[in-house]
């Protein structure tokens, strides 16, 4: 596993989207387009914020979302209005395309509608999976990655795209990208700063595998984390 630890959470947040940007960088010079799938929560503001002010070519990059809640995209509580206001409205270059979650719909509508759209843009077969250039990931202090949370039936679906699910624990409806995805992806980037983070963290990472108890498990070994001193 690839661990890089920063001084604080600002500084991993910068350092992640270095990472971020040059890897979409690559693909871009590779194939003339990049598509990157990013998550919401507090800890990628800051790297937003750096998105915003990069003098980078968003307009070649495909953006996606690995799962959103399902409230209007203006709600205080969306990610794609997390990421439009602290990033695609302030942009210091052209927007990329984005692919929002259509919550609007309902849950299980949205859902269904959002594994269309991937397929679409990926041009997929049956059975196939869609790989993202670089997906973003965050880490709950209770191991939950994406919307997939402790105990999830959903965990153990390899070849589902994307669906709708109940969050108990938050009392709300997601969509949220499958494990099979996040397997597939070409380059998985984990943001996970905090102390309160700290004892799952070093489960996630040293434990034994078990993502029906650690979800943000999924992919580790090939992930590249990105973590504070705390």
């Amino acid at each position: 596993m690839n661990v890089h630890r920063f001084a604080d959470a600002p500084a991993a947040a910068q350092g992640c989207a270095a990472r971020v940007l040059e890897l979409l960088t690559a693909a871009l010079k590779e194939r003339g387009e990049a598509t990157l799938a990013i998550s919401g929560g507090s800890s990628p503001t800051p790297m937003f914020g750096i998105f915003a002010r990069a003098g980078f070519g968003w307009e070649r990059v495909h953006l996606f979302f690995v799962d959103e809640r399902v409230v209007p995209p203006t709600d205080s509580q969306s990610n794609f209005k997390l990421a439009n206001d602290t990033w695609l409205a302030l942009r210091a270059s052209p927007s990329p395309h984005v692919h929002r979650v259509q919550t609007e719909l309902g849950a299980e509508e949205a859902a269904r509608d959002y594994q269309a759209e991937i397929r679409r843009h990926f041009k997929l077969q049956d059975g196939e999976m869609p790989r993202f250039d670089v997906i973003h990931r965050g880490m709950g202090p209770d191991g939950h990655t994406a919307s997939l949370f402790p105990g999830e039936p959903m965990i153990g679906n390899h070849k589902g795209i994307a669906a709708a699910l109940w969050v108990e624990k938050m009392h709300q409806w997601r969509v949220t990208l499958l494990p099979g995805v996040l397997e597939a992806a070409m380059h998985t980037v984990v943001l996970a700063p905090g102390a309160d983070k700290a004892p799952v963290l070093k489960a996630v990472l040293q434990g034994a595998y078990d993502p029906n108890a650690y979800p943000a498990q999924i992919a580790r070994e090939t992930a590249e984390w990105f973590v504070d001193q705390a």
